[in-house]
């Protein structure tokens, strides 16, 4: 019947929308780099200690415990409490456990090892049951007040030893990273028990998905805190974020805010991490070997040598996090680095005088200096740069100040190089050095091992490639085209006008060589300036290799800086760049950074429809089939304009502050704005996603419907339709209590759940009813129910028939099958809570506090007496020409505060439902 009243038009429209849908969620889930992070393993038995905890503290949260984690010997010696390193506490996210700390803590015991523990770290970790954070908001104050606890429970274990600690370092991922940034919004938190904050894919601007106030109202009570008290806070924090990989939390949330005053935030995204290069899935970040070596090695160069613990220097901390985490010159941390070097020994001094220089070394038995004079390459040319395949520590590369041939001491500029995977480079604007008298590249003695080293002089305009990126709606069918003709090491291709999240693009390297029998390697690298989210791709040419180029956080209004594809290339081979539009990574982008919205924009949709049946109801006396109401209702033009003046009105103060007086909440529209997050065209598209899926949840609804009363019909004798009407059954009222008891002791979304149930159940009796009523018709049921209309629209509507004709019934259905969908979506946004009630029932019977209660109260009722509602009860009412005019304003409000704020829908959807229900009785 549901597929019969939809034209074939509007069909190949729904199915169009599925495609591209398809398209948009495999870019999501499907469209990124292969897993490339080796696995951490334990060479030793992993063992958890629990830490005792005051009985107090365990009876308040008897839930949550605290471990040590210990390997082996380790974990046997410290079996014996005091202890006597340096304290990290790890906290899981959603869902998380407490044995997810083993990867970190066993590398950083391998290191302590390595140095005969010099010095080395306890981990802690945090037990928090495994709850479901990302769903349920209320357990996050408590878990908060927790790890206070927990932060001075730990401490107390290093009392009466000579390098007691003061403070611990935190670790968190996901929520648990937000978490640990709740702490200092804390009363009678200090700040100084925590001396640095590792946050892993945590999403720090707003919740994935806000499923409850709670969540909300904790993520702003956090954020403004930290935006108030910005001058404050002298918490050195890292945010890392997984990248693509991670389509749990998009890498945008996790960026800590740009504060003028808090200059200790840094945030990165993994695959721009020196030394890791990879992007990471939400759970393997916690894991990921090359991720979790560059953390330990930037604790252990956080030490105090005095202190023995985390050096308490906020310029120190940052200047570690940002030389492992942001740009590492391949030269290990140096607090104060020497400047100057000293040049001297027995090493040979070779001038080199040409613009393009290689040397290979290989079984080098004396050290060698070349030495590159500046004073005329100074006229020719802007830049120098210089690569060495030689991945060791050592200074490698000097400048001499006004010398003739060598110098004794020189500049050391190996701090300026930037390290990447398969070489160490530096690139030097020779205008910024105008003392330097020559550039020295120094090559030690080796054996057995081989390596190359390249320098180069050129100017920038020949190595500055502006590409402009295809336009939008091109499709993929147009390109643009840059060729490397120069046979130079190192260029710049500026992509010009990428700058938008909503933007996605393809572009395919091709290189081609000369005949070499030797590998050769190029590495392409996305800088994007305003962000730390670089990422490498590696290729051995020739070849031709796919670049995907999107972003994770806009470009700010006032920043004119330009991405850049650094090509770090061979001079034997010629490259071209080809870049064009790639629709499936738009549309990823979309279901990426808008796909939790979705479900505001499906309830819009079946809102309308809905109302477009209370008043074909009113208006004929009949109820029209959901999919055409749904066709000829659900426009994005009876939504969008409202929202779009909407905001255009609150930039005008006198507006906003009559919006104010009413107490009225934030447009989410502003919301997405101040996030940067506004696609042209957003909104329609999430519309059309929105009707689609409200017509194919429609179709399930009315599947189900029809297979569970054939069910029905099959395990119980066939049922009749119901003789009389009766809107208030005796069992209802007792019924409804019932309900609002279970709500009020238990879990508001039980009482919920359990209601639909019921509610459905209703229904499908009645279907089948009609199904039994239909198969004893002798007649042909087409002209039965045709004449059954005729003559029941020509009633007289003051006249209510006590008695429920098939007709009515298939009326009733309808209308029933509208709301069997809509209170779906609401049953499906207030499920989270009830998952995270189930799974902590052993500890908590009542759900407190709990977001569902509140809507249950008015929910309940409104189902239950709408369970036992027929259009002909209510055609007549005088109430249904204001209960049809509801639902459009109301889906207006629903894109207008729902979009962003998913737990604002239900409140939204239950309005139309009251005055539905009303119309029994008016």
């Amino acid at each position: 019947m549901f597929l019969h009243s939809v034209n074939l038009w509007n069909l190949a429209f729904y199915v169009f929308m599925v495609l591209l849908a398809t398209l948009g969620l495999w870019d999501v889930f499907f469209g990124f780099e292969e897993n490339k992070c080796s696995m951490s393993y334990m060479f030793e038995y992993p063992e958890y200690q629990k830490i005792e905890l005051p009985k107090k503290l365990t009876k308040r949260y008897p839930a949550y415990e605290l471990y040590l984690y210990g390997e082996g010997s380790y974990a046997e010696e410290h079996k014996i409490l005091p202890l006597t390193g340096i304290p990290v506490l790890f906290l899981p996210g959603n869902a998380g456990s407490y044995k997810q700390v083993r990867s970190i803590g066993s590398i950083a015991l391998r290191k302590a090892e390595d140095i005969d523990f010099k010095y080395h770290f306890d981990f802690f970790s945090v037990n928090f049951n495994e709850e479901l954070v990302a769903l349920y908001g209320g357990s996050l104050q408590k878990q908060t007040k927790f790890v206070h606890e927990c932060i001075k429970a730990i401490l107390k274990l290093y009392k009466g030893q000579e390098f007691a600690p003061t403070s611990v370092a935190i670790i968190g991922h996901s929520m648990g990273g937000l978490v640990a940034r709740a702490l200092l919004t804390l009363k009678n938190f200090k700040q100084d028990l925590i001396n640095l904050l590792v946050t892993q894919a945590t999403p720090h601007v707003a919740p994935v998905m806000p499923l409850d106030r709670f969540i909300t109202e904790f993520y702003m009570t956090v954020n403004n805190y930290w935006i108030l008290n910005a001058q404050h806070i002298n918490l050195t924090t890292l945010s890392v974020a997984g990248g693509f990989r991670d389509y749990q939390v998009r890498s945008g949330l996790t960026f800590l805010p740009k504060l003028s005053h808090h200059t200790s935030a840094l945030s990165v995204v993994s695959s721009a991490v020196p030394k890791t290069w990879v992007s990471t899935d939400h759970l393997s970040i916690v894991w990921c070997k090359q991720l979790q070596l560059t953390t330990i090695r930037a604790f252990f160069d956080l030490i105090d040598a005095d202190t023995k613990q985390i050096t308490q220097k906020p310029k120190k901390k940052l200047s570690v996090l940002t030389h492992h985490f942001l740009r590492h010159p391949a030269k290990q941390f140096e607090e104060n680095p020497s400047i100057i070097s000293d040049l001297t020994g027995t090493s040979m001094w070779v001038p080199v005088k040409v613009s393009r220089w290689t040397y290979v070394a290989y079984n080098e038995s004396d050290k060698i200096y070349f030495t590159f004079p500046l004073a005329n390459h100074r006229k020719i040319y802007t830049h120098a740069y210089c690569q060495s395949t030689m991945l060791d520590t050592n200074s490698w590369i000097f400048g001499c100040i006004n010398s003739t041939s060598m110098c004794r001491q020189g500049v050391d500029l190996s701090w300026k190089s930037e390290l990447l995977p398969t070489i160490k480079s530096l690139t030097l604007r020779l205008q910024d050095y105008p003392s330097l008298s020559h550039i020295v590249v120094y090559v030690p003695s080796v054996h057995g091992s081989k390596f190359v080293v390249d320098c180069e002089f050129f100017k920038k305009e020949t190595r500055s490639i502006p590409l402009p990126v295809t336009h939008l709606f091109s499709f993929g069918l147009s390109s643009r085209k840059a060729v490397l003709n120069a046979n130079g090491l190192y260029y710049n291709i500026e992509l010009l006008n990428f700058g938008q999240i909503y933007q996605g693009f393809k572009v395919n390297v091709v290189s081609k060589c000369s005949a070499s029998k030797e590998e050769i390697t190029s590495i392409y690298k996305l800088h994007i300036p305003w962000s730390y989210e670089d990422s490498l791709t590696i290729a051995q040419v020739p070849s031709s290799t796919e670049i995907s180029l999107k972003l994770h956080v806009a470009q700010p209004e006032n920043d004119t800086n330009v991405a850049l594809l650094k090509m770090y290339t061979s001079s034997d081979c010629q490259y071209e760049v080809t870049i064009k539009t790639s629709f499936p990574q738009i549309l990823g982008q979309v279901v990426r950074f808008h796909g939790g919205a979705l479900p505001a924009y499906v309830v819009s949709s079946i809102l309308l429809a809905y109302g477009g049946q209370l008043f074909s109801l009113f208006s004929t006396g009949y109820c029209l089939e959901y999919s055409i109401m749904l066709d000829k209702e659900a426009k994005p033009y009876k939504v969008d304009p409202f929202v779009i003046m909407i905001k255009f009105l609150l930039g005008y103060k006198w507006f906003k502050e009559l919006w104010d007086a009413v107490l009225l909440p934030e447009l989410d529209a502003i919301v997405l704005t101040s996030q940067s997050m506004c696609f042209p065209l957003v909104s329609l598209i999430l519309f059309l996603f929105g009707t689609c899926t409200a017509y194919w949840s429609g179709l399930l609804s009315s599947t189900c419907v029809q297979l569970l009363s054939s069910l029905w019909l099959a395990l119980k004798r066939p049922a009749e339709l119901p003789k009389d009407i009766k809107v208030i059954s005796p069992d209802l009222p007792v019924l409804i209590v019932v309900f609002l008891i279970v709500s009020w002791t238990t879990c508001g979304a039980l009482a919920i759940l359990l209601s639909y149930l019921y509610y459905v159940f209703k229904v499908v009796h009645l279907q089948a009813s009609l199904m039994t009523f239909k198969n004893s018709q002798p007649v042909n049921p087409k002209h039965s129910r045709r004449s059954e209309k005729k003559s029941n629209h020509h009633k007289d509507s003051s006249v209510q028939s006590l008695r429920l004709s098939a007709n009515d019934a298939e009326d009733s259905l309808r209308m029933h099958g509208t709301m069997i969908n809509l209170l779906a979506w609401v049953v499906l946004l207030n499920m989270p809570s009830l998952i995270y009630w189930l799974k902590n029932l052993r500890y908590y019977f009542k759900l407190n506090p709990d977001p569902c209660k509140p809507l249950a109260f008015l929910l309940i009722p409104a189902m239950a007496i709408l369970g036992n509602t027929h259009t002909v009860s209510v055609k007549s009412s005088k109430l249904l020409k204001t209960a049809s005019q509801f639902p459009v304003p109301l889906a207006v409000g629903v894109i207008a505060f729902g979009s962003s704020h998913l737990y604002r829908v239900p409140c939204f959807v239950i309005i139309p439902l009251l005055f539905h229900a009303l119309c029994n009785f008016m």
